[in-house]
């Protein structure tokens, strides 16, 4: 058990040091702001050997209105440790300890390996104000597996998580790859990665990594007394050697090889999901209220993207007339669904086919809204438009060289496999299809204007292909 030093005095103290780091990490969502951070709650995981201090605090961002809140796992170390300078956090002086080597926790083994234990049912959380005490707001989901983790590491290139691959060893000595998924940037309510991939796993169904346990808890909302509840981490099976969909079709776009076999395969597990999720989780019937709330969301979005891109002004006629019909159609019923569906998302496994990961929904979303039931419209949408994505990443990279075949026929393969296992076509959906693939474009224009404005081309190239061009003025 770690000894809490109640009252030591600490310079500089734990909050001006991650305000000096947090900023630079890119998890941290208010680019180009100072952060605030403020202390909120903490919570301790016991080093088994006594030698290191784990410890996540929970702070609000003030840096934002309303502030963002963020799990920053720390460990604490008497000395460097090795081959880890780039995860130094910094150092601090502790009146009773003296100096002590602050890291993101993520990047330490001892952190990487009592997290996977809470997770999974092996260990316990502690408090970080008495000794010896259990943290009884925080709690592991997991069954105990004998697991233990014998080695980790930090995934690189992550946006909004920070996720450690590790080799679990059971009680036979056997191993088994396993990634432990940390969310930084957290918020009241379940994280639809663990409620979904969880569901679907415990189906039976084998398009998904089999889940192993996460992290759950409750911490004060920052906002008055109220606590928020939520997962803090997500433990599953790791799937090495598997190559992603995305670099797969980037590749077979490239040379013009034929992707249709493979395409229609992802539509079929696609609508295998989406099968298993609505016999499994809550649907709700499409009743108007609902269908004219999803419109509304949509010309939000539409508003969202104007402000970036004015430009996009000369399509609001048809954008609006799309939006109509939608709201016109019939509605199959509302259901979870991936929510932020696209060939990055997906891998292709040996022996296995696709594997589908990530299940937390559109990261521009909130948390709330990200937990609801939708259309599964919306991730066949998600899954064209990545098809569109790859084709216009060629052609960017290859000006003059057009992949719009390679791209229609990828397209037309995904919906014939998903229809051939759903029993419906989503190209029956007509109007109700093209504003979910619209909508999913007007999302990309945001996304990159945001962060990647030399990619803005390829989601403004789509809507100008989807919609029909204005009618030129006729003077009598």
């Amino acid at each position: 058990m770690a000894t809490i030093h109640t009252g030591a005095n600490l310079v500089p103290s734990k909050q001006e040091l991650i305000a000096g780091w947090i900023g630079e990490q890119r998890w941290y969502a208010a680019k180009g702001r100072a952060p605030q951070p403020r202390r909120l709650f903490s919570w301790r995981l016991d080093d088994p050997d006594g030698e290191v201090g784990i410890e996540t605090l929970i702070v609000a961002d003030d840096a934002t209105t309303p502030p963002v809140i963020y799990q920053v796992p720390l460990t604490y170390r008497a000395a460097p440790l090795e081959g880890a300078t780039h995860a130094l956090v910094g150092t601090l002086e502790h009146s009773v300890l003296g100096t002590r080597y602050v890291y993101d926790g993520p990047h330490d083994p001892a952190y990487a390996e009592r997290l996977f234990a809470l997770a999974t049912g092996s260990a316990q959380a502690v408090s970080s104000t008495v000794t010896d005490a259990p943290e009884e707001s925080i709690h592991g989901t997991g069954a105990h597996a004998g697991l233990r983790l014998a080695s980790s590491r930090v995934l690189t290139g992550e946006q909004s998580n920070t996720s450690i691959i590790a080799i679990a060893v059971d009680d036979s000595g056997a191993e088994r790859p396993v990634i432990t998924k940390v969310f930084r940037a957290i918020a009241d309510g379940d994280n639809p990665d663990v409620i979904l991939q969880g569901a679907l796993a415990a189906a039976g169904c084998e398009r998904v990594p089999a889940s192993l346990g996460a992290v759950a808890g409750s911490w004060p909302s920052g906002d008055g007394e109220e606590l928020a509840h939520g997962h803090l981490a997500f433990a599953q099976e790791f799937l090495p050697g598997a190559q992603d969909a995305w670099r797969e079709a980037l590749l077979a776009a490239g040379k013009n090889d034929d992707f249709t076999s493979r395409a229609a395969d992802l539509g079929a597990a696609t609508a295998e999901v989406h099968g298993i999720l609505a016999q499994h989780l809550p649907t709700e019937p499409a009743d108007s209220a609902r269908v004219d709330q999803t419109i509304e969301e949509m010309r939000s979005r539409f508003r969202a993207a104007l402000a970036e891109v004015p430009a996009l002004a000369e399509h609001t006629h048809t954008i609006e007339a799309t939006l109509a019909a939608a709201a016109k159609a019939d509605w199959p019923a509302f259901q979870r669904v991936h929510g932020d569906y696209h060939l990055g998302q997906v891998l292709e496994v040996p022996e296995r086919g696709w594997v589908l990961l990530d299940f937390e929904g559109e990261p521009l979303r909130p948390l709330a809204e990200r937990n609801r039931t939708d259309q599964p419209l919306r991730d066949v949408a998600g899954m064209l438009r990545s098809f569109d994505y790859a084709g216009g990443s060629i052609e960017q990279q290859t000006r003059g060289v057009s992949a719009r075949d390679w791209v229609s026929a990828a397209q037309d393969a995904f919906l014939d496999g998903y229809a051939r296992v759903a029993g419906h076509d989503p190209r029956d959906a007509g109007p109700l299809l093209a504003a979910y693939i619209v909508d999913k474009a007007l999302y990309e224009v945001v996304y990159e204007a945001r962060n990647r404005p030399a990619w803005m081309n390829i989601p403004l190239a789509a809507i100008h292909r989807l919609l029909p061009a204005p009618a030129a003025h006729k003077e009598d």
